[in-house]
Formats: C-alpha cells, structure tokens, sequence
C-alpha cells in the first residue's frame, strides 16, 4: 500500500518522495506487468491532489494510511453550486483503478444558476470533486486491446452532493502544501506517469526477445534467431532508442527536481520540456515495443507470449491525451515563444 502514497504529504502520513523515486517506482512495476504499473500511476498521482485540500479535508481523506484514490481529472461532469456545495452528475470514462479505490474524484465544470461560471480569463471553472467511492456507480465498460486489467471502467454520478472544501482546481488553485514535490505541475507528474509504464513495458519487451532470441529456431531455419544479422540489428537499434529516449527523461526530470527544490517555482520553458520528455518516451517506447514485436515473428501472438502483452498494453498508453500526438505542437508552440493556453503543461 505505500506505493500509493508516493505523492501524499508527509504531513499525512505519506511519503511525498522525488519526483524520480515516484516515477522510477512506476516503471519497475510495469516491467513485471503493465496494468499493475498504470493502476499504480493513477493511485500514486491522484495522492498528490492531497496538496490542495485544506489540511482538515486532507486528512478526513488521506489519514487513513489504507485510502487509495483515483478518478479522471477531465471535466466531463457538471457541478451546481448550492451554498457550502455542489451538486454533482457526470459520467467518466477511464476510472482506472477505480475497483479498489475509497475515494474517487472526477472534473466537472462549476455551474451557477444553470450557466457555466467563468473564471477571470474567460475559461469555465473547472474543478475537481472527491467523493466516496460508495457514492458512484461503476459501469463494466473497459473491454479493451491492452492495459485490460486496469479495470478503467466509467464512473457516474448523479445529483451527489460535495462539500466545497472536497473541491480543488489544479490550474487555478495553489498547493497548501510547500514542499517541492508540489512545485512540479500535476499534469506534467501524471504525463511522466504515464511515459513511466510505457519504458517499464518497452523494457519488458526487450528482455523477452533477448530470451527468446537465444532458444528459438525460426521455421526453415538452421540458427537461433539471436543468429540473425537483422536481429542484432534491430535489437541494437532498440536498446539504444530506449536508452536514450530514458536518459532525455531522467535527465529533464533531474533539472526541474532541481529548479523546484532550489527556487520553489518553476519556469514554462521547464515544464515544457517536461511533457517532451514524457511524449517522447512514451512514443519512442512504442517503437521499440514494435520492433521486438516483430522479431519475435509467430510466437508474439500467442497469449503466453508476454510480447503480445507489451504490444497491445503500450498502444494503449499512446492514446491518452497527456502523451498524445497534440503535446508535439503543445510543446513546440512553447518554445518557439508563440502564446497560447499553457495550462496543460
């Protein structure tokens, strides 16, 4: 249960650890199994929401050191302000984790006398609701190609009222909490999250091959396919595509742990360079998954093949929005200093 609370205060109890830590967690996770290592993204990064939350209402949460929490942070649900709460219905897709969660969360837009309550700039307030688990209704929805045993179910509400202080908006509220963990941008945390299961299944991948490799003879073949030129080639090729694809990862996350620790805030340009590395690795680990996909010929389509697995779990992972192929322009429109909404960095 501890690896849950990777990002929950200490002040509750948790281990509000580095950033690396937390992250390096999820990928060894999802060495040994994908979806284990997504359910634990999910849990380990909904606990950093606890920052938010008035030190009263976090505790009432995240005090008991069992609570695992989960929940989509898109605003697919409406919330009608009523005095001290909302009253809250939405359905959410992607509740992964969401079976053995105490507490569930899920975006909405704040609505007040039935009209959509805009923030200064302009937006719609959107803000994220906590909730019992017990007061929302699981529809058996994820019958998936890959991370299937996730259990990313949707999630309903209908006219479920939450106190105001069981709420929080991630772009426009601060961290009550100071520590640098809570300087790193929650988005940015769940898209690095993200690009972690993507290198542990990328990593699984190649160490299945290398073993395969050594003891399969192809039909009509006389040596191990570890023999092959093409698959040394290509097995060379997705090591280093891996490595340094990683390397790019560790290394932006190193600078902005740095930055936050030393100066308690961080910089557009950083965070940018954050959802790069996080979009990078996730893609690239894709490619390196496919190739081994390949080598492996027949036997990576059988279901005792744990290529098959890695092959249908990271196709998956690309199609989440936080690493999806709109971050390239997110992140290139940043840095070549042209404005737009940058509140998804």
């Amino acid at each position: 249960m501890g690896l849950f609370r990777l990002g929950v205060p200490k002040s509750l109890g948790g281990l509000e650890a580095e950033p690396a830590e937390l992250l390096d967690a999820i990928e060894q996770v999802s060495i040994a199994d994908g979806a284990s290592g997504w359910c634990l993204m999910i849990g380990a990064t909904s606990g950093l929401t606890a920052a938010y939350l008035d030190p009263a209402t976090a505790k009432e949460i995240y005090g008991d050191p069992m609570t695992v929490t989960g929940g989509v942070f898109g605003p697919r649900g409406k919330a009608e302000l009523a005095g001290d709460a909302y009253k809250v219905s939405g359905r959410w897709q992607w509740a992964s984790g969401s079976s053995h969660c105490g507490w569930l969360m899920g975006g909405c837009v704040v609505t007040e006398n039935g009209k959509p309550r805009l923030l200064e700039d302009g937006t719609p307030d959107a803000r994220m609701m906590l909730f019992p688990a017990c007061e929302a209704t699981i529809h058996d929805t994820w019958h998936s190609s890959g991370l299937c045993g996730t259990g990313s179910n949707d999630m309903e509400l209908r006219d479920v009222t939450v106190p105001r202080r069981r709420s929080l908006s991630i772009v426009a509220d601060k961290p009550v909490e100071q520590g640098p963990l809570y300087v790193f941008p929650i988005f940015g945390l769940l898209a690095l999250g993200i690009a972690a299961v993507s290198l542990g299944l990328a990593r699984r991948a190649i160490d299945e091959l290398a073993e395969l490799a050594g003891a399969k003879i192809p039909t009509g073949a006389r040596r191990p396919l570890a023999e092959r030129t093409a698959t040394q080639a290509d097995f060379a090729r997705a090591e280093a595509l891996l490595g340094s694809a990683r390397s790019f990862y560790v290394d932006c996350v190193g600078q902005a742990w740095r930055m936050a620790k030393a100066e308690g805030a961080m910089d557009v340009a950083t965070r940018a360079r954050l959802r790069l590395a996080a979009t990078n690795a996730t893609e690239t680990a894709a490619k390196v998954v496919d190739l081994m996909y390949g080598l492996g010929g027949g036997t990576s389509v059988y279901h005792a093949s744990a290529l098959q697995r890695c092959f249908r779990d990271v196709h998956v992972v690309t199609q989440h929005m936080m690493v999806a192929p709109a971050t390239w322009e997110l992140v290139g429109r940043t840095m070549l200093g042209i404005r737009g909404d940058i509140s998804l960095l």
